[in-house]
């Protein structure tokens, strides 16, 4: 984590109750961690911190766009994200970040550097599979789905095997 991050909360001069925190993630944020998925992404994130008297809530908000390619047909499109997650700050001993939803801090720290987590849920936060909305409702004109259509297997009921008709004939 670096010293001179913007994505970093100084939690020891604040009060026991509610905090509020707003960052923003955009193409540079994702340069630094040298990920490239993104054409342009701009997502806010809000933090709502809750300090008690021995550990930290912390509940992340996100809302906004990643400029994506679909994996069908390479088309950029912007896929949506939002996501909401929360992380418990205790402290102890030595600094523990094992646990997805709990990070122990050493006693004596001050400051909390959330450009990790707010990397995670971003990229987490996305479909595993990015399908352009055009291609799912057809509305999409593209020489590879054209590519594809063409490659698509031919129905053909003579090439049905038999037995899967007479078991068909059990469902009913």
């Amino acid at each position: 984590m670096k010293p001179n991050s913007k994505y970093k909360i100084e939690f020891a001069g604040l009060k026991i109750g509610n905090h509020q925190f707003n960052f923003n993630a955009d193409k540079k944020f994702f340069d630094k961690f040298n990920f490239s998925d993104f054409n342009d992404v701009s997502v806010d994130i809000d933090i709502d911190l809750i300090k008690k008297s021995t550990l930290l809530e912390l509940n992340f908000s996100l809302k906004g766009k990643a400029n994506v390619n679909c994996d069908l047909t390479n088309e950029p499109f912007d896929c949506i994200v939002k996501h909401k997650a929360a992380l418990v700050v205790k402290f102890g001993q030595e600094y523990n970040d094992e646990d997805d939803e709990i990070l122990v801090l050493p006693h004596g720290e001050h400051k909390l550097f959330v450009d990790q987590y707010i990397f995670e849920l971003i990229v987490l936060s996305l479909p595993p599979k990015r399908i352009h909305p055009g291609v799912e409702d057809g509305s999409l004109k593209s020489e590879i789905l054209d590519i594809l259509e063409d490659l698509k297997p031919k129905e053909n009921s003579n090439l049905a095997d038999p037995r899967w008709e007479q078991l068909k004939s059990l469902k009913k």
